[in-house]
């Protein structure tokens, strides 16, 4: 699943060719597309149309396109699943495999959802009243609603957020009897972290994800949180990790910060700091990938509170 740095890559390369664009019709072409829009098909192609776009956001890895205030202020939340796409195409382009949403603009482009899983999709929802906000975000003088929808109001901060606080995020980790990496995948905690980057900062760091937060120091979880940042913003320059053709940017170019990685994918390789062979083991039905020495496995004392 896209992480923060391929979301806000994406996110990046819309804003570019949407923001001032105006929606002129929208075409379903599969219905698992739109399954979360509560008012179904027809009242998605309806509430877009004529719709200009005035921006394009993300929070972590969640998306939105931000749509012109009306009678019906909503945004357009895009979820993106294991491999959605969101491309631009001049009309008439012949149709990407997989095609399951276009939104014709009125610059002779459009605006292609494409996702051969059928696990991402988009729907309309409402602003959020600031109450939902996440508390660093609240703002108990100002009663107008913030530009955040709906459902994606609970997700936290992500380290490139004006908002975001590493002191609150700290915290909050040091509150959780629970796997350190278990903690970073946990969005409401610190959002825009996947499996991928979350093994790059534990290497960063010297930390194994099995480490209980509650016992790290609150020095060790600043660092941790650093490194998260840093290997981010590294691939970030890169447009992200690609693995296969499922994440592209909006031209469909891949990005290519899986040659920088230092720990995951690389199980039987040597660790690029110490030497020692890195090692692969399950966690939560994916794969963690360490370094053993670097990265020593807690022991039962270290893990006690």
């Amino acid at each position: 699943m896209p992480e923060l740095p391929e979301v806000e890559t994406v996110r990046s390369g819309l804003e570019t060719h949407l923001v001032g664009r105006v929606v002129t019709s929208t075409e379903v072409l599969h219905p698992r597309a739109i399954r979360r829009h509560a008012g179904g098909e027809p009242d998605l192609i309806g509430r877009l149309a004529g719709k200009q776009v005035t921006g394009v956001r993300r929070r972590g890895k969640y998306l939105w396109i931000d749509l012109a205030e009306s009678a019906d202020r909503a945004a357009l939340v895009v979820h993106l699943g294991m491999s959605g796409q969101m491309l631009i195409a001049r009309v008439g382009t012949p149709d990407h495999t997989h095609l399951r949403v276009r939104a014709v603009l009125d610059d002779e482009n459009e605006l292609r959802f494409v996702d051969q899983r059928t696990f991402g999709g988009w729907h309309l929802d409402d602003y959020a009243p600031d109450v939902y906000a996440p508390p660093e975000n609240r703002d108990t003088t100002d009663p107008s609603p913030t530009d955040i929808p709906m459902s994606v109001a609970h997700i936290a901060t992500d380290p490139f957020d004006p908002a975001f606080d590493p002191d609150r995020v700290v915290d909050r980790m040091r509150t959780k009897h629970s796997e350190i990496k278990r903690v970073l995948l946990d969005q409401t905690v610190i959002s825009g972290v996947g499996n991928i980057y979350a093994d790059e900062a534990l290497w960063r760091a010297r930390l194994h994800g099995a480490r209980i937060a509650e016992t790290i120091s609150r020095r060790k979880l600043r660092e941790l949180i650093a490194a998260v940042t840093e290997v981010m913003a590294a691939a970030l320059k890169v447009g992200g990790t690609s693995f296969d053709a499922l994440y592209v940017n909006v031209n469909g170019q891949s990005g290519y910060f899986e040659r920088s990685l230092n720990a995951y994918g690389r199980a039987g390789e040597p660790c690029r700091r110490c030497g020692a062979i890195m090692r692969r083991e399950q966690f939560m039905n994916r794969s963690s990938f360490f370094c053993p020495k670097c990265q020593r496995p807690p022991s039962a004392r270290s893990n006690a509170p």
